[in-house]
């Protein structure tokens, strides 16, 4: 990828990154374990972010 990113571009990767953090824990705990994870966490290597 290059260096020299345009905005609408550097504002999609930044959205993508802050959407990828595991749940706090304080939820797991207060949902008893029924919300584990994200649904749509997103792992670099597995699946590509698309119209990037």
């Amino acid at each position: 990828m290059a260096r020299f990113k345009h905005l609408a571009r550097k504002l999609r990767l930044a959205s993508a990154f802050e959407s990828n953090k595991p749940v706090p824990v304080w939820v797991t705990v207060k949902t008893r374990l029924r919300i584990r994870r994200p649904f749509r966490l997103r792992h670099w290597r597995r699946s590509k972010l698309k119209n990037v």
